[in-house]
């Protein structure tokens, strides 16, 4: 059986709500998070269906190979495509000193070099200069491509920075991942420890108050206030994508094909996709950049 791979990156461009489904502490409405990092994403099977649904639309042929058939014959055959979940790369975070930085952490971008391995895609080696932060866990330091030593505030916190260059050609590869501008994404880009990365994942997300108004008396309805999580525009995911050979009783579309349907015809003309709740507000469009890998 030949498998074919690609990397979808995805660049948020309105604020996108993938819910977990149960409320966490005061938030009524959590976005999903991985259970072991905390740090937020979004499952395969919400990438799945935002993708099928942008299938179905444009009248895609081979739907059920693809995607498998529909729950009443989900025991037919499985589908030929293999969405994995939509991964953070990078978070948008608010700063007190200039416009909004693009943060990321070492951890982030090892993992996604392991991920862009077993899918056989070219990278560049990760600069060596990301280990300093790991000899250094107890510090606010943050690595940027601007000048050294000067304070840099995400959040509440104070961040001392280091002055790295090699940021530029990490900036250059995460901006051809996602299909954005390269030197913006210089300007803002900046990593931090895997530890106070986690503490910015967990605090830096917007949470936002929603009311229901009585249209008879133009009040607030009784308990109909909620508080919805989300994550910002600007925020960098990337979705790993395998896809085989076709699984019905005919088998009359090879991985090849089945991977095409998705990168070229989904995303040939519009490359952009709906993710998550709240579509009729607008919310969860993403820019999609297709990075197409090996096969074996």
């Amino acid at each position: 059986m030949t498998t074919q791979h690609a990397l979808l990156g995805l660049m948020t461009e309105t604020s996108l709500h993938a819910g977990a489904g149960s409320a966490a502490g005061t938030i009524d409405l959590p976005i999903q998070r991985e259970a072991h990092t905390g740090w937020p994403c979004v499952y395969g099977s919400a990438v799945k269906g935002a993708l099928r649904a942008r299938a179905e639309d444009q009248k895609e042929d081979h739907l059920d190979l693809v995607f498998g058939p529909d729950t009443t014959r989900a025991h037919e055959h499985a589908g030929a495509l293999t969405t994995g979940d939509a991964r953070l790369l990078l978070l948008p975070v608010r700063s007190l000193t200039g416009y909004f930085r693009h943060v990321t952490c070492p951890a982030i971008l090892y993992r996604l070099e392991r991920d862009m391995k077993r899918l056989e895609l070219k990278h560049d080696p990760l600069p060596l200069v990301l280990k300093q932060l790991d000899k250094k866990e107890n510090q606010l330091l943050a690595l940027t491509a601007g000048p050294a030593g000067l304070a840099l505030f995400l959040e509440e916190l104070r961040f001392k920075t280091t002055h790295t260059p090699e940021l530029q050609a990490l900036a250059s590869w995460l901006a051809e991942l996602l299909g954005c501008d390269q030197a913006r994404l210089g300007e803002r880009l900046v990593v931090v420890n895997d530890d106070w990365f986690c503490s910015l994942a967990d605090n830096a997300t917007p949470i936002a108050a929603h009311i229901r108004i009585n249209n008879q008396r133009k009040t607030v309805d009784a308990g109909a206030l909620w508080y919805e999580e989300t994550l910002p525009p600007e925020t960098g995911l990337y979705v790993a994508l395998a896809a085989n050979d076709g699984r019905g009783d005919k088998k009359e579309l090879p991985a090849q094909a089945v991977l095409a349907a998705i990168t070229e015809k989904l995303f040939g003309r519009k490359p952009y996709l709906q993710i998550g709740g709240n579509e009729t507000l607008g919310m969860g469009w993403c820019r999609v950049k297709v990075t197409k890998g090996g096969a074996r």
